[in-house]
């Protein structure tokens, strides 16, 4: 592994890392988001906090920090740029300063499509609005809206990009299990439903 793709993986898992959610419910006095619902520090959880905008703006900068980190790459190392992308959503999901505990990683894999596989992004943002809007559950929505993208790649025959969307959609799956539990039982919230 070269220094040019040990930075892009450590400048996307830094930047993936930055847990808004958390920062701007603390510093609007909302409390620490880790005690209000479901502990998420993702837009979903912030939005029980009776805030549309700070949700809003969550879902925003969390896409964004995703875009960034391979925008970044894609101009200083560009043969790294999936190790910018790697970096971003482990950043989110495991971040080191909340004990490895972060969010779900569907806004951030969103911003990291953007710049890398722009139709998947759009793919993926057409199942994840669409189903939210149509079943307001995030959850089913989010998990549905990650699994597009490997089978996008699949389908417009992105081979190189395959490998890596398949563990990204894994990954995300793989943080909603709680939620999974919840839908079989019944017992998933909606969204905007307050905790």
């Amino acid at each position: 592994m070269d220094v040019g793709t040990i930075l892009a993986l450590v400048v996307g898992y830094l930047l993936g890392s930055i847990p808004f959610g958390l920062l701007l419910t603390s510093w609007t006095g909302k409390g620490d988001i880790r005690d209000i619902g479901s502990g998420n520090i993702g837009a979903t959880n912030v939005l029980r906090t009776g805030s549309k905008g700070l949700a809003a703006a969550t879902l925003l900068l969390d896409l964004a920090k995703g875009a960034a980190a391979v925008l970044i790459a894609q101009q200083m190392w560009p043969e790294a740029v999936n190790f910018a992308a790697a970096g971003a959503l482990l950043g989110h999901l495991y971040p080191a300063w909340l004990k490895f505990k972060g969010g779900k990683g569907v806004a951030t894999l969103l911003g990291i499509l953007i710049p890398l596989f722009w139709q998947a992004a759009l793919v993926y943002a057409l199942f994840w609005f669409g189903l939210l809007l149509l079943l307001r559950i995030s959850s089913v929505a989010g998990m549905t809206a990650a699994a597009s993208a490997p089978v996008t790649a699949a389908v417009l025959n992105e081979q190189q990009l395959f490998p890596m969307l398949l563990g990204f959609a894994l990954l995300v799956i793989w943080q909603h299990r709680e939620n999974i539990r919840r839908l079989a039982r019944g017992e998933e919230p909606r969204v905007g439903k307050k905790a």
